[in-house]
């Protein structure tokens, strides 16, 4: 049983919300908070395995309990997996939120189907985003690149990696879990695995959802937006 908290200042969101994901017999909700202060005291509380996370809202935010969250200095069991579930077109976060360490971004106009399976994903510990936040992201990674005046970073992170492991890395930027990678590229589950934790000790990020975010930063994404 996935144990989730539902983080969003609209009384009627959680309430709905409570009841779809209630209703698979697979996600408990064990807990509700208004704000970003009141997520991190119910997570401290109750420890739940994600956070369905508002990015607006009264008082602390959603992006600074994410930052929260994920920066706790505790075993990486007490941390849960964030969810930013947000109106997309209202809000400039979408980076800001992944690399403060949310796992995963998904629009509220998702259907019930893609908001369980979302939660599911994050759980598990891979990364989700919506195909109008990779664009986003795309976007910004092509600005950071300009502003930072070129991808000498992105070039020795290339380096580091095998022909495979960029392979795998482009899959993991598009979104795919370790099995469908493996189906993509014709590798056992394992070898994904082997191949993802190499990728994420040679890029220096902590999971998975960070390499994204480098691999959209440093343009090493260009298989993945086409």
């Amino acid at each position: 049983m996935i144990r989730v908290v539902l983080a969003d200042d609209q009384p009627l969101v959680r309430d709905g919300l409570a009841i779809l994901l209630a209703s698979t017999g697979e996600i408990e909700v064990a807990g509700e908070a208004e704000d970003g202060a009141q997520a991190l005291a119910v997570c401290a509380d109750l420890k739940p395995d994600v956070v369905v996370m508002d990015i607006r809202m009264p008082g602390m935010d959603g992006l600074t309990a994410t930052a929260e969250l994920t920066a706790k200095k505790t075993g990486p069991e007490d941390k849960p997996h964030i969810l930013i579930l947000t109106t997309f077109d209202h809000d400039d976060y979408v980076y800001d939120a992944l690399a403060a360490g949310a796992s995963g971004f998904l629009l509220k106009d998702a259907s019930v189907r893609e908001l369980i399976d979302a939660v599911k994903v994050v759980d598990r510990g891979d990364a989700l985003l919506a195909p109008s936040v990779t664009r986003r992201l795309i976007a910004v990674g092509a600005f950071n690149r300009r502003r930072a005046g070129g991808p000498e970073r992105a070039s020795v992170a290339a380096a580091s990696l095998t022909p495979r492991e960029l392979d795998v890395l482009e899959e993991i930027a598009r979104g795919l879990s370790n099995a469908e990678i493996a189906r993509s590229l014709v590798l056992s589950e394992q070898t994904v695995k082997t191949h993802v934790a190499h990728i994420l000790g040679k890029l220096g990020v902590r999971d998975r959802t960070q390499a994204v975010v480098f691999a959209f930063e440093n343009g090493l994404n260009a298989a993945a937006s086409e």
